[in-house]
């Protein structure tokens, strides 16, 4: 029988480490009754090395999931050797293809201690870092030509159709996308901005950069297989023409 100790302990670990997490994090617990969704979530555990090899010994019997409004999941895990603690690792999104993930390197779990708190700042400091930046090279490779973001800086990459693209890093990139009218595409992970309006795409890029800048994050432009615009100034203030383009006249 499932001790209920060991589950109250694994759950109330992640609550805690969802909540010291940089952005925001929500944690769900799963125990042994979830079976179907214990083997989904081990087919989408993102690793090769620790907890590949944990799992490889002892299948996943319960679990807690940690979620972040962009779609990121780690999920913690027991820690079946003589030490105290868990593991964590990342979790690969469902909604992607097989290929996105190639030439990926996988941002591999790591052991935490008991310590929640201290949990928390070596996944900020390790894991939560090589996770935003292989999702990030994921979600290009899913979406051909959309230049892969960092934390720090956001990549706006010009479509033939006159729109623009961006794979954001984290909440706030996110956030700032979303409320200057990006929308997400759910399959990719993708933000766009149509360029239907060329005066009004410019006004949100230019407002999205000033933004995006008083959070310490940079903006760049960059057309797919042209040159980046390497500052947030820059980028900030993209030409606007005289008319609004129409199929004839837009820049390809």
């Amino acid at each position: 029988m499932h001790d209920r100790n060991d589950s109250e302990r694994l759950s109330s670990y992640a609550d805690v480490l969802a909540s010291e997490l940089p952005d925001t994090w929500t944690s769900s617990y799963h125990p042994p009754e979830d079976k179907d969704d214990l083997a989904e979530l081990a087919d989408r555990i993102w690793d090769l090395d620790l907890v590949a090899e944990s799992l490889a010994e002892h299948p996943l019997q319960q679990a807690a999931v940690l979620s972040r409004p962009d779609g990121a999941q780690l999920v913690l895990l027991d820690r079946h050797d003589a030490r105290d603690g868990f593991l964590i690792a990342a979790v690969a999104p469902r909604e992607l293809p097989d290929e996105a993930y190639r030439a990926v390197r996988e941002p591999g779990g790591i052991a935490l201690t008991d310590d929640p708190f201290l949990g928390a700042e070596t996944v900020a400091g390790d894991l939560l870092a090589r996770y935003d930046t292989a999702l990030a090279q994921v979600r290009h490779n899913a979406a051909d030509g959309i230049h892969p973001s960092q934390p720090e800086r956001v990549v706006l990459t010009w479509q033939q159709d006159g729109s623009l693209a961006a794979a954001p890093v984290g909440e706030t990139a996110t956030a700032v996308l979303t409320d200057n009218g990006f929308v997400q595409d759910k399959q990719t992970g993708i933000y766009r901005l149509s360029g239907d309006d060329t005066a009004a795409q410019a006004r949100t890029v230019r407002e999205t950069g000033r933004r995006l800048d008083a959070h310490g994050i940079g903006t760049a432009l960059q057309h797919p297989s042209g040159r980046m615009v390497p500052t947030a100034t820059q980028a900030a203030m993209p030409p606007v023409p005289a008319a609004p383009r129409t199929p004839a006249n837009r820049v390809r």
